[in-house]
């Protein structure tokens, strides 16, 4: 017998005081609530916001951005690196900026720049666009615009002119071929630029990204270019304008040491290019600050082994302990934690729209005058117990092969091998059940839970949406937003809309390991079921992709307001006729193209008059829809 299920359960199944903290929360409803400003502060009911949407128009799925989260995230890592400053009696500042790469949006690029103003928080660019979006956003006097990237004239001569507008633009060499287009564009305009490096450092981060450093870095400059980086300078009597040296060892660091290591590196690199003659006076740590994605607290890839004021710890005290041996002043302190800043803000909210549940009970009894295999699998059936669940599961397996083997050669019929198969699902599922009562499970019958769970179709697409689950098998925390009251007793993996194999989530994050199942609510008859995607506010959205016509989503944007809670922005989703322009089909001419075959069809009495205009009305009001599924 069970004990009663309460949210404190739901908490723990879903580790959502791991990964949610201090912005998700489950309430004493069974809803998921948003502190976007942390715990202390106002909650706002995602279940009940979601249908607060719905019911003013926006159908699911839909995005929301929580705008405060964004700024509350911009404050912490302000003040940890304050508190370390503080605490180290270090001589310099904290300076930084948000990689607009992380997430374009013209509204979160505005919300950083709002969120940031109290902390002179500062944007880098790692494109041209980049570089035109940073300098239409106002920003603090004292905030920088970091450029990295590939450069070309334009884009220097651009950051240079930029200066003249009251802005500290670094253009940030990366390849040594940049000196030489700098120095040009710098004579030319008459403009001193303020330079800074990007080191090629042999330390490497940890996880997926880190191949981007080390020797076969795409960008940055060994120690050997950096010297004669260095060269070039100051022959030109230009020293004084490397003013910052800056690294890069991948994102989504998931462990402390590696950092530590980057850091004791990159901070001797810094005193030496002083004691060499530049007038250094800003260290870029780059991104990396991981997010916890499972609620582990581990150096696992979707988690860290670390929490945001010891990272700053760590930064201060490398550099600030370099300094003092080699006596150099210490640098205004820079980092580009885009994943850190805009990750918790956004979550998707989709729909349950339908199932596939393999649920057999207890089978028939086939009559004694049935096919051999039928009579042998019932038995199979009817011996199953904890101490043979391997041997019934070979047994169940060498008959559902022969029945196949039968059926191939005319030796059994469709209905009997509809039979067998049947049987031997209904030994399959006895035998998952059996094995909660064993101690030691099989190897071969580990992933039998995930052949028997069911499928949850939800109106989203996963390459529109969450990219990186598809891409580079990301993990992002998933859970019902509401019935979390309630036992979830389904089994399941969840599909997407679209009709690619791939658009299926198979991999849940777990405490312990990754898990292929997420425990969900049985549908009910005629009420909607709301499922969150969270923490996915970072490269998604930039990173969506079409597949099969489906959309941008519609999004909010939503700010705490006194107690409750307004919105400050829709954003709506890609219409039809939106997504196929985008493929070059001009959709007047398409509708053109349809009405003349239907009117051929009318004229050859294929289609009734009243049948050609509920086709058009049905294709002209498909062109002007959304692209996920609408209610009628």
């Amino acid at each position: 017998m069970h004990e009663p299920w309460t949210t404190q359960h739901s908490a723990l199944e879903y580790q959502i005081q791991g990964w949610g903290n201090p912005y998700f929360s489950i309430g004493d409803n069974g809803h998921v609530m948003v502190t976007p400003t942390g715990p202390t502060g106002p909650a706002i009911n995602l279940y009940e916001l979601a249908l607060d949407l719905k019911a003013r128009g926006l159908v699911m799925p839909m995005l929301f951005r929580f705008s405060d989260i964004v700024g509350h995230r911009i404050e912490r890592i302000s003040k940890s690196f304050q508190r370390a400053i503080e605490e180290y009696s270090y001589a310099g500042n904290y300076r930084g900026v948000f990689p607009v790469k992380v997430n374009q949006q013209r509204h979160v690029v505005e919300e950083v720049a709002r969120g940031g103003l109290p902390y002179n928080f500062g944007l880098e660019a790692g494109s041209k666009p980049e570089l035109l979006i940073a300098l239409s956003v106002t920003l603090p006097q004292d905030s920088l615009i970091i450029c990295n990237g590939y450069k070309d004239t334009k884009y220097i001569e651009t950051a240079l002119l930029a200066q003249r507008m009251n802005k500290t633009v670094i253009i940030v060499l990366e390849r040594i071929e940049e000196v030489d287009t700098v120095l040009d564009a710098s004579q030319r305009l008459g403009i001193v630029p303020v330079l800074g490096v990007r080191a090629k450092l042999t330390s490497k981060g940890v996880g997926r990204w880190a191949r981007s450093a080390g020797d076969r870095a795409k960008f940055g400059l060994t120690t050997a270019e950096i010297v004669q980086l260095v060269d070039r300078l100051a022959q030109h009597q230009m020293l004084h304008t490397l003013q910052m040296l800056h690294f890069h060892i991948g994102s989504q660091i998931s462990s402390i040491i590696p950092i530590k290591n980057a850091m004791q590196e990159a901070s001797n690199i810094y005193v030496e290019l002083a004691k060499m003659g530049c007038a250094m006076g800003y260290m870029d740590v780059g991104g990396g600050l991981a997010i916890d994605y499972d609620g582990s607290k581990t150096d696992f890839h979707a988690s860290k082994n670390y929490d945001l004021q010891e990272y700053a710890y760590d930064i201060v005290a490398s550099i600030q302990d370099a300094c003092r041996k080699a006596s150099v002043s210490v640098p205004t302190l820079v980092s580009e934690s885009g994943r850190a800043v805009a990750a918790q803000h956004a979550v998707l909210v989709f729909e349950v729209v339908g199932k596939n549940e393999v649920r057999f009970g207890e089978p028939s009894k086939p009559p004694s005058d049935s096919h051999r295999l039928l009579l042998e699998l019932y038995e199979t059936y009817q011996g199953i117990m904890p101490k043979n669940v391997q041997e019934s599961f070979h047994d169940a397996s060498q008959a559902k092969e022969e029945s196949i083997s039968l059926f191939r050669y005319g030796y059994m019929t469709l209905r009997e091998r509809a039979q067998a198969e049947r049987l031997y699902w209904h030994c399959c599922e006895k035998i998952a059940n059996t094995l909660q009562r064993v101690k030691f499970i099989p190897e071969e019958l580990q992933d039998l839970d995930r052949t028997l769970s069911a499928i949850y179709y939800c109106n989203f697409s996963i390459f529109q949406s969450a990219p990186d689950i598809w891409a580079i098998d990301q993990l992002f925390p998933i859970m019902p937003i509401h019935r979390l009251e309630e036992r979830p007793t389904v089994s399941a993996t969840l599909a997407d809309l679209t009709c690619d194999s791939d658009g299926q989530i198979e991999n849940f994050i777990d405490v312990e390991d990754v898990k292929n199942t997420l425990n969900v609510h049985p549908l009910a008859e005629g009420e909607p079921y709301l499922m969150g995607m969270f923490l996915n506010g970072a490269y998604q959205e930039i990173l969506g992709d079409m597949h099969n016509l489906f959309g941008d989503t519609n999004a909010a944007h939503v700010k705490l307001d006194g107690d409750g809670y307004r919105i400050d922005h829709v954003v709506r989703g890609d219409s039809v006729t939106e997504v196929l322009r985008y493929v070059e089909y001009d959709p007047a001419q398409m509708v053109e193209a349809v009405r003349r075959q239907a009117e051929s069809a009318v004229s050859e009495r294929r289609l009734t008059n009243e049948q050609m205009r509920t086709l058009l009305d049905h294709y002209e009001a498909s062109l002007r829809s959304y692209t996920y599924l609408t209610e009628d």
